[in-house]
Parts: structure tokens; sequence; C-alpha cells
């Protein structure tokens, strides 16, 4: 039995398995639009009705199904408090940009309770506290700054002495009127409001390729006017997909990594994954999210169902690719979860990944230092669903020739000298590490392709690395082992079942179909 199937629970997200599935057509052809927004996530979704609600007609792209990439995996707080995150950005980046990161991530917090409001959706939206709580006494002192700092930068901050969870904290800061939700069932709700006369849903979709608007000039100079184009539309971007082009105003890029990388976001950003339980207690849950910021990382939050209230349990973040055996962080997660409370059973576990800046900021504005009309976002730290949410908005200013009034504590250009040099450093210095020790053993490593049901090896054939994995039914999956973005010998997930890169985050499936980027081309299937 392979390790992921010794697991309890059902190895789904809450949020998938408790809403439908959804079925919009596919792109059939060319297509000319106001503005081309590529991902159906939580920033793609949120830019979409932003811009159909301004009078712009809009193409939303998704390679596979709306919010069921990393946007249906969250553990789904609405919330400001990003661990201990406003200190450290007042130290790194200076008041005005921690100000504006304050107030981003507080507008969205009222942008989603108002959509809710206004839409009247049926979310499991509900007002909470959020508490990030010291782990010792040591932590005491850098939770109370904390406190201080983002009270000062207007956001709704108190210190306590005694929070409701965990009963031996020595402290927390408190965040009032924060929120959560399900994700899933306030974005499909969103999603039905996009498609109207002129704009468009697309599901299956996946995008190839972006010419921006300069680079689209020159196409048009060389070969004339593509299919729909008329005149002036010289200065427009292009979306290739593999079901036809789209041609707009402009493009958005919401594909969590974006799938073209002028700007080398892969060097400027790590991807960290981590794991959520979805539990039932023989006790009430406390009352609040709570979250603590030092190793290893550990949330809580209660979620309501028909049949009782569940418990999600978060945690045990590491670098993609990294840290080890995946099935062991659920257990530990299981025995962490079990240390703190009376655990019935363990409903649902999964897992997720996002990328984290090197100076904690997400990157969020013009793709590239070169491209015009091309926007992206990426970067949100584990803290997608406000940052998300401002990045969508942020976004959808953009399109409309609008300035966005965070824009440049976001701007993927800044420069701020020192502020997250060291983790850059760090982190580089890391990948050329996990470039050289594995294909160093891959190039010495054993011929022998045998492995278990539910196992991968990266074995050696002819001089070349291979990822070889055995699904649960006995069947053999064969892979090159090269990573496709930038060479390195990816990892076996045993607890998800996939290949992962230790560089960079890009994740593959046993058949080599690629999972998360940066990546945009799967592992060449090689023979058996």
């Amino acid at each position: 039995m392979s390790n992921r199937n010794s697991l309890p629970g059902r190895h789904d997200s809450l949020w998938t398995d408790t809403t439908p599935r959804t079925d919009y057509p596919a792109l059939d052809g060319d297509l000319r639009v106001d503005t081309a927004i590529i991902g159906g996530g939580i920033v793609g979704v949120t830019a979409g009705v932003h811009c159909a609600e301004a009078g712009r007609e809009v193409a939303l792209l998704e390679s596979d199904r709306v919010v069921e990439g990393v946007t249906g995996k969250t553990t789904a707080k609405v919330t400001a408090q990003h661990g201990l995150v406003y200190d450290s950005l007042l130290d790194a980046h200076g008041r005005e940009a921690a100000r504006k990161y304050a107030e981003a991530n507080a507008a969205a917090v009222q942008a989603v309770a108002a959509r809710v409001d206004e839409r009247d959706i049926d979310c499991d939206f509900q007002r909470l506290p959020a508490y990030t709580y010291a782990a010792d006494e040591d932590q005491r002192e850098n939770v109370e700054r904390e406190a201080e700092v983002a009270d000062s930068l207007g956001l709704p901050a108190s210190f306590v002495e005694n929070p409701p969870f965990p009963a031996e904290a020595p402290g927390a800061v408190r965040f009032a009127e924060q929120a959560q939700f399900h994700p899933r069932k306030y974005l499909l709700d969103l999603v039905e409001a996009i498609p109207a006369e002129g704009s468009h849903v697309f599901e299956r979709t996946k995008a190839t390729g972006i010419e921006d608007a300069s680079e689209g000039s020159r196409r048009w100079d060389g070969e004339g006017a593509a299919a729909g184009a008329g005149v002036g539309d010289e200065t427009l971007c292009r979306v290739e997909t593999e079901r036809g082009t789209v041609t707009a105003e402009n493009v958005l890029v919401a594909t969590h990594f974006p799938i073209e990388d002028p700007a080398l976001y892969f060097a400027r950003q790590f991807p960290k994954r981590s794991y959520v339980l979805a539990v039932r207690l023989a006790e009430e849950p406390p009352e609040g999210m709570f979250y603590r910021d030092a190793e290893p990382y550990f949330s809580v939050r209660p979620h309501p169902t028909d049949d009782g209230t569940l418990t999600l349990i978060g945690g045990q973040n590491h670098k993609t690719g990294q840290g080890g055996s995946t099935a062991a962080r659920y257990r530990r997660l299981i025995e962490q979860a079990r240390e703190h409370f009376d655990v019935e059973s363990v409903e649902y576990r999964w897992s997720t990944q996002d990328f984290v800046s090197a100076d904690e900021i997400p990157f969020v504005g013009e793709l590239g230092p070169t491209t015009e009309g091309v926007y992206a976002a990426t970067g949100f730290g584990g803290w997608g669903m406000t940052n998300g949410t401002a990045a969508g908005m942020m976004l959808a200013d953009f399109a409309q020739g609008k300035t966005p009034r965070w824009a440049d504590a976001f701007d993927p250009a800044r420069f701020d000298p020192g502020a997250g040099t060291k983790e850059l450093v760090t982190e580089n210095v890391d990948v050329g590490k996990e470039f050289t020790v594995d294909w160093a053993k891959a190039l010495l490593g054993g011929e022998d392709p045998t492995v278990a049901p539910g196992e991968g090896e990266v074995v050696k054939r002819d001089g070349k690395p291979l990822a070889v994995a055995r699904d649960d039914n006995g069947d053999l999956h064969v892979t090159s082992a090269v990573c496709t973005h930038l060479g390195c010998i990816v990892h076996w997930n045993d607890g998800e079942q996939s290949w992962d890169c230790p560089c960079h985050g890009s994740r593959f499936s046993m058949d080599g179909d690629v999972l998360d980027g940066p990546a945009v081309d799967g592992l060449p299937k090689r023979g058996e």
C-alpha cells in the first residue's frame, strides 16, 4: 500500500467536493475582445467581474476548470492579518509601502463582504476575529510589536494577553472583523456574472503564448491584418491557445505563476507547499481564526456544514520538492491536531502551493520591463484570498487605463535596496545546490526501474535520468526526470503522487502533465 493510501480522510479539497463542477465551453476559433484574462482563480475571476462591470468585453481563459486550482485548495481565510508581516514590511520598505499593503488587503476584505451582500451569495461567509499567537515567550515581544505597527497603519489590531487558542499562548495580535468563507461558492457565483453580451468564460482552453502590443505591432506590419482585426488593431495584444487566438487591447495574466516570465519571477520568489486537514472534533472549535508564525506554521479555523462544524487545520509548510516525504507531512499535521484537540475523524486532506516573494509583497503590474499591454499578478505568500482579490481589482484598473492607488507598492519593477536581498541570495544558492547535487545523484544512480505501486523513483537509463512511477493499479509511467523549466531533476511527491521540481516549484503528474508552473511544457514521455 502506498504512503498516500494509508492516510485517513478523503484526499480531496473540501471546497471542490462540496460544489458542482463547472462546464463552460472551450474557445472555438479566433476572438476579438477588449481584455483577455488568462487564469480562472480568484485573481482572474475578480478582475473579470470588475472589467465586465466597467463595460469591457472580456474573455476569461482557463486551461482546466475555473476555481479548481490553487484557489480551490486554500484554507479560505479572508483577512488582512498575514502572520507577523507588518513590522517586517515597515522595516524593509518603509511606512508608505507597508500602509499600502495594509490598505489593499483591508479593502479586499471589505470587497468580498460587499459582494456577498450585494449578490446575496450563500457561501458560508462569516465575520470572525483573526489571531496570530506567540509560539513562546521569546516571540511575545514580536507579537506585541506587530500589534502596535498594524494599529498605526490603520488596521483593527490589538494585543491580547489570553487568546482563545491555544491555552498556553503567551499573547496574540488580534484583528477584529475579519472573515472566512467557502471560496468556490463565492467565486462560482461571480463567474456567472462575467458572461454577457460580448464577454465569455472559456474552460479547457490552455494559453500557449502571449504577444504584447509591441510584438503585435511588428507582426501586423510584417504580415498584415489577422482574421477579425480591423483598422488600428496593429497595437493589440494576442493570446495564442490550442483552440484559437484571442486578440485584445490588453491581457491580464492570472495563472498563479505567469506563463511567460520576462521579469525573471522564478528567481525573485520561491515556492512553498502546505497541508490542510478538515477534521471533526468531539468538542466545539475555538471561536476565531488562528495562526502561529513560527516553524512549523500552524493554522486553525472552523467551517460550518449542514451536519456540524468541521475544523480546518493547516501547516507543515516546506519548499516544494524538498523536505522529504509529503505523506509524512500529513501524518505530522494529524499528530499536531490531536495534540490540541479531541479529533473524532479526519474527513478531508489536501495540499496547496503558493509563491513567496523575497521581499514579502506580491508582484502586481506590467508583466515585464519591456512588455506593453500585458499585466500579471503573482507571489501572494499563502494569503491569496485577500492579496488575490486586491490583485484582481488592480489588474482591472490597469485594463481600464487607470493607475491603482496601491500600484507602486506592488510594482514588479520596484527596487528597495536591502529588502529581501538576503532571502533572494539564500534561495538562489539553494537552487544551485539542488541542481548540482541532484544531477550528480541522477547520473550516478542505478538503472533498476522497479518501484512499488503508488511510488516513484528517478533512475538512469542510457545515461539519462528518468522519472519512473507506478500507479495504485500497478501500471508503470515513465517520463524524463528533467524539469522543462530550467533543467533541474524532479523529486517524487509520495503524498500527491506527483513529480515536483526542488528548484523553482514546477509540478507534474505521473504522465508528465504540468500541474504547477513555472514550467509550461510537460515532462516528455519515455518508453517503458
